[in-house]
């Protein structure tokens, strides 16, 4: 609230540090938290925790969590990553991230590569948004349909944590005016009585990426993601491997929700022991057609219809 220029007139800072703050005022902050536990409520999304000291949260979080393991503490900052990370190491258990605004090939690779060889590995668990109350990205706001479907699958393949928005099934994109990375009609100010059987929903993708997501623990973590050649700077190509190892999920996305794009891409047959000539088993997640990729180099089209394609690779021959 003391970030200007928002003012926000409903809410009124304590003072942490102040004279009959420490343990009074932190123990009683602590026990707001422990009486919704009581009540079920497990999950906290905590608004700006950057704004509040430090000491607090490592403090009031392990408090709770010594009592609930369980509990779950969401933190809402998006700021300068070494205080993001900072959040991660005080007790948060997971935070929103950049994903927002990555849209582009190089600069989802190198996030996702910062992510999963760099320290934050060890303490840091991304949930990828693909829009929140406060945001309405530029990207959704132009791409039509396809944008959404393509967000979706980039959000729920690439993180073991995905977050959407409610009006995202529906590709709700109307901005609240040029320039502005807001939602006309928000929900924060009115209620919005929503047709979720509404003509151009995308509720059949959700759906999918949350089946698949359940049924194949190789997406249910970001740890495992590695980006293969694809010769073209609109289409992005990783694969997963399942933890048990002897396949892995590869998902290929066209980022240009205007256009179709193609291009060569290669199949990591040396991820399996396999040479440059072999086949490999594939089976279309989506559709559920089975067939295999003979050789290294394929080719493929996407186009903004069907942006995505979500494959399981396993040795010919192996279990399916």
């Amino acid at each position: 609230a003391e970030y200007p220029p928002k003012k926000y007139e409903d809410i009124v800072n304590v003072d942490f540090y102040g004279p009959d703050a420490v343990p009074g005022l932190w123990q009683a902050l602590r026990d707001v938290v422990l009486l919704w536990v009581s009540h079920g409520v497990k999950t906290f999304r905590v608004d700006n925790p950057h704004t509040k000291p430090l000491p607090f949260w490592q403090w009031m979080i392990g408090e709770v969590r010594a009592r609930h393991p369980d509990v779950i503490f969401l933190s809402e900052a998006f700021t300068r990553p070494t205080m993001m990370y900072r959040l991660a190491k005080v007790g948060f258990s997971q935070s929103y991230t950049y994903f927002t605004w990555r849209d582009r090939k190089q600069e989802l690779i190198d996030y996702i590569t910062e992510l999963t060889t760099t320290a934050p590995k060890e303490f840091y668990r991304p949930h990828f948004f693909v829009n929140t109350p406060d945001i309405n990205p530029f990207y959704l706001q132009t791409s039509g349909r396809p944008g959404f479907r393509i967000r979706a699958v980039l959000a729920a393949t690439l993180s073991g944590l995905w977050g959407v928005y409610s009006g995202f099934e529906l590709c709700d994109s109307e901005p609240l005016g040029p320039g502005k990375e807001e939602y006309l009609d928000s929900e924060k100010f009115e209620v919005r009585v929503r047709d979720w059987n509404a003509p151009g929903n995308i509720i059949a993708d959700v759906t999918l990426l949350n089946r698949l997501r359940r049924t194949h623990a190789a997406l249910q973590t970001h740890l495992n993601t590695r980006f293969y050649v694809a010769h073209n700077d609109n289409i992005i190509w990783y694969g997963k491997p399942s933890p048990s190892g002897g396949e892995m999920i590869m998902v290929m996305v066209n980022l240009d929700p205007h256009h179709p794009q193609e291009c060569d891409f290669e199949v990591p047959l040396w991820e399996f022991g396999l040479p440059d000539h072999a086949g490999i088993a594939v089976e279309d997640l989506a559709a559920g057609h089975r067939f295999t990729w003979h050789g290294k180099i394929q080719h493929i089209r996407l186009t903004p219809d069907e942006p995505y394609r979500i494959w399981r690779l396993s040795p010919e021959g192996s279990p399916a």
